[in-house]
């Protein structure tokens, strides 16, 4: 295990003995005297340019003061002007650059005196520098722990939230190493903020503690089975007490393998996880617990290497990212194997440019699961559901718009204690297999559904799945007094029919006709006389407030 350097060799501090300071000063000489060199030769140049007439060189090299008293001298006086000035500024240029040179220069040292060690103000702290080992043969734990305690360390009277230091923008730089660390790389329990982490690979040793993490912004440290104890009962509550703020983790492979999760954030502030490459985790990539405003983005998380179609695919485990938490953004990731893609249990939470291909359906796999019944407030948009879907329990406040769905992947709506309200799931792409899918499936296994209210399934387009919506139209034609319209096939609730619309059109007569009947999603149109005739209608579920189905 590598040790953390002595005070002597700290990457902070440099002592110069005194004769480097004295062939310090004789190489700035050395660079004065032929930059003095050379401006001479530039001067007798000039001063032999000035000595030419007809072409005919003078012999004799006449002085600045002879050349500025010379009555004799056959150049114009314009010339001659132009070039006296360009002599001036030769002259005075070579003077400030003596000065300046000069200044720069150290004074040479008595015999036997020692330079002032040079202290650096940088506040980044190389892991290298601490003794870490970038080929990953030995453990660096020790190494890169009292690079992150100095940083923390760092006097500054400066605060964000309450009781969080400005840490200035410190950085712990990875140098581009592989480093093997045996337990977590966690922050002080001190509290800090503007911090970060990056430019390197952390791997886990074989006697890498279960249930914790490889990167911990975490406090109080235990497991995540502990901390978390029962997802399904979980209260997301907000604390104002934060323990870190304003912490950046990029630029990083992440290899848990196989005893811990990635990256755990707990309890913090204003988080950003970007360009990560997060692998071989145990059971969680990323876990976002309490905390407000973690932004994990462009980053790739995966239990197993894969690409797709792998083989193994069916005992993939574990969950790529878990947000236990509110106000937080998944934005341009791949999750590329696990058993749930993204899991979240809080709300106001927003999922952009997502690819989930984790594990499909039909192994058992679930791309997003919202398990917040009752309180989602969840937008997913523009997201990749790739052979697998999007699971949300008792949806209240939920958009799913502009996202699309391969290889049969659906959204089905779960019910748990049969709410449903605020629900968009509009303008998607659904392909399947031709399997007879639903695009919408409501799951009442627990349950019927019965306060439904404003939910629009809509403006979605289907190749080999089978659509279901709540806004539907169609026509019949006929000779007759009866027209019945049959919707149950698409509309996604049954027996519930909120809003009808209908026109009937016939050039033979003027009858009288009504609405009759729209019980079981049918629509029954009568007319008092048989007539040849087109009827129009179009029917909508989602019209209504607080409506409840007893």
């Amino acid at each position: 295990m590598s040790s953390s350097p002595s005070a002597a060799s700290s990457p902070f501090s440099r002592t110069k003995q005194s004769n480097s300071g004295k062939k310090m000063g004789m190489k700035e000489n050395k660079s004065l005297n032929m930059m003095i060199s050379l401006a001479l030769l530039g001067l007798v140049a000039l001063l032999a340019g000035m000595q030419v007439d007809g072409g005919v060189p003078k012999p004799k090299v006449l002085g600045i003061g002879d050349l500025r008293h010379s009555t004799t001298n056959h150049q114009q006086p314009d010339h001659r002007q132009r070039l006296l000035r360009r002599l001036d500024s030769l002259k005075a240029s070579l003077a400030a650059t003596t000065t300046t040179t000069t200044a720069m220069s150290p004074s040479p040292s008595p015999a036997g005196s020692t330079v002032a060690p040079v202290m650096t103000s940088s506040r980044v702290y190389h892991a290298t520098d601490y003794g870490a080992d970038p080929t990953g043969k030995t453990d660096s734990t020790s190494a890169l722990m009292k690079a992150i305690d100095d940083a923390f360390k760092a006097p500054n009277d400066r605060n964000l939230m309450p009781g969080i230091t400005d840490l200035g923008g410190a950085e712990l730089h990875l140098d581009g190493g592989s480093y093997l660390v045996s337990s977590p790389i966690k922050l002080p329990a001190s509290k800090g903020g503007n911090f970060k982490i990056h430019s390197g690979s952390l791997i886990a040793s074989d006697d890498f503690p279960n249930g914790r993490f490889l990167i911990e912004l975490w406090a109080n440290p235990s497991s995540e089975s502990a901390a978390t104890e029962d997802v399904v009962s979980l209260a997301v509550t907000s604390s104002s007490n934060y323990d870190y703020e304003y912490i950046t983790i990029r630029d990083l492979l992440l290899d848990a393998n196989f005893r811990c999760g990635g990256i755990a954030v707990v309890n913090s502030l204003r988080t950003t996880i970007n360009n990560c490459y997060i692998t071989h985790f145990q059971t969680t990539g990323i876990w976002v617990k309490d905390g407000h405003e973690s932004y994990i983005s462009t980053s790739y998380l995966g239990q197993h290497i894969t690409a797709g179609n792998d083989p193994n695919e069916k005992n993939f485990s574990g969950t790529g990212i878990k947000l236990i938490g509110n106000d937080n953004a998944v934005t341009d990731v791949v999750i590329f194997s696990a058993e749930t893609g993204i899991l979240i249990t809080g709300q106001a939470n927003v999922i952009t440019g997502v690819h989930c291909y984790n594990k499909a359906t039909g192994f058992g796999g679930t791309g997003i699961y919202l398990k917040l019944p009752g309180l989602t407030q969840t937008r997913i948009v523009n997201c990749y559901l790739d052979f697998n879907g999007i699971v949300s329990e008792d949806p209240v406040q939920l958009v799913v718009s502009n996202c699309f769905f391969l290889g049969g992947g659906n959204i089905v709506l779960k019910s748990v204690n049969g709410k449903m309200s605020g629900v968009n799931i509009v303008d998607n792409m659904f392909s399947g297999g031709g399997n007879g899918v639903d695009i919408v499936k409501l799951d009442e296994s627990n349950g019927p559904f019965k306060d439904i209210d404003q939910v629009i399934v809509h403006r979605n387009n289907v190749d080999g799945m089978r659509l279901k919506t709540t806004v539907a139209k169609a026509t019949v034609s006929g000779n007759g007094t009866l027209w019945t319209v049959d919707f149950s096939p698409v509309l996604l609730f049954q027996d519930r029919i909120e809003h009808v619309q209908y026109t009937l059109q016939t050039s033979s007569a003027f009858p009288n006709h009504a609405l009759r009947n729209v019980s079981q999603n049918k629509v029954v149109i009568e007319s008092e006389n048989a007539v040849n005739a087109r009827v129009d209608v179009s029917v909508d579920q989602s019209v209504g407030n607080s409506i409840s189905i007893s």
